[in-house]
């Protein structure tokens, strides 16, 4: 979906283009790292099995990765896991003012009941702690069984944050199940196309941001109360074209270049504009939705081979724990 409309900038004399966005536009986090998020100062925070797993060899993080194994050894390598997950969100929400996304295990991606119990088993643990439910998102893929989990716990009071979605079909059906939150994969659409293109794309013809347009537009449209975060990007040109999007998470390097920047940030995304658009109302059910996903052969790929990276660094996760483990 091209977008031709820029808004007026907020007054942003002076301001790095950080702050600009921040304007406009809730930013998150990107990475497990707590030095980065004080830094930044964020509003929200976002990890997944990569990155806690990246936090995880880090010098500066052995002591909460040790204390954990310590007090959750003879638990077993699935609670130390959650343990330590919740412990990393736990130290997130000492720096962070708002959420933090946890996600279930990759492996459950393709089962409702197991996505349900490991979500609640995941609240029940914060809980434990003294952190309300209301500061936690609990990530989940976008496949049709995990949309179908995320809908009752919704239902439960358990907020979602349903991440490797790259189409229309799974943001459609993440709102029209009461999903929080979806997070759409800018910058590995782009990398799917650039390799099935040959070519590279400028931000303003990004297949990424375009699919983040086409989300937002169709949200605001049509009234649902989703929130779209822009996730996953690949350069600073993306973050410009959605500025204004609901919520953006955003890598440390990212970061860093939009806050050594004081270049003018104009605002591209609006609820008002997004009111004007001529977009008609999509009808899912479980069978119209696997069939315009398969049609879709970026987003089967894409979503796929997110399921499976993110199950690789699990496992490697399982495997520095149980080298820990005395």
């Amino acid at each position: 979906m091209s977008d031709t409309t820029t808004l007026e900038s907020p007054a942003t004399t002076g301001l790095s283009q950080l702050d600009q966005l921040k304007k406009m536009t809730v930013v998150v986090a990107d990475t497990g790292d707590f030095g980065t998020m004080k830094k930044y100062a964020p509003r929200d925070a976002t990890t997944n099995p990569s990155l806690i797993f990246k936090a995880a060899q880090m010098p500066e993080y052995a002591d909460l990765v040790d204390s954990v194994i310590r007090d959750n050894k003879d638990a077993g390598t699935d609670r130390i896991i959650d343990n330590l997950l919740v412990a990393f969100g736990k130290e997130i929400l000492k720096i962070i003012p708002g959420r933090v996304s946890t996600e279930v295990d990759s492996r459950l991606s393709f089962d409702v009941a197991g996505t349900i119990y490991k979500a609640r088993e995941i609240i029940a643990l914060y809980e434990h702690s003294g952190i309300s439910r209301e500061r936690i998102l609990i990530k989940i893929a976008s496949t049709w069984e995990g949309i179908c989990a995320a809908s009752r716990l919704q239902e439960m009071g358990i907020n979602c944050n349903l991440t490797l979605l790259f189409s229309l079909a799974q943001a459609v059906a993440c709102a029209e199940a009461g999903v929080k939150l979806i997070s759409p994969f800018v910058g590995r659409i782009l990398d799917w196309h650039k390799k099935n293109a040959g070519k590279d794309f400028a931000p303003a013809d990004d297949p990424g941001v375009n699919s983040v347009k086409q989300i937002y537009t169709y949200y605001k449209k049509f009234g649902h109360a989703t929130e779209v975060m822009g996730a996953s990007f690949r350069n600073v040109g993306e973050i410009q074209e959605l500025a204004g999007c609901d919520l953006l998470t955003i890598s440390p390097d990212l970061l860093g270049e939009l806050q050594a920047s004081k270049a003018p940030l104009a605002q591209k995304l609006s609820e008002e504009a997004a009111a004007k658009a001529d977009v008609k109302a999509l009808r899912l059910n479980e069978q119209s939705f696997r069939w315009m996903l398969n049609e879709d052969a970026m987003a089967t790929e894409k979503t796929a081979e997110g399921i499976r990276n993110f199950t690789k660094d699990t496992l490697k996760l399982e495997q520095l724990i149980a080298g820990k483990v005395k």
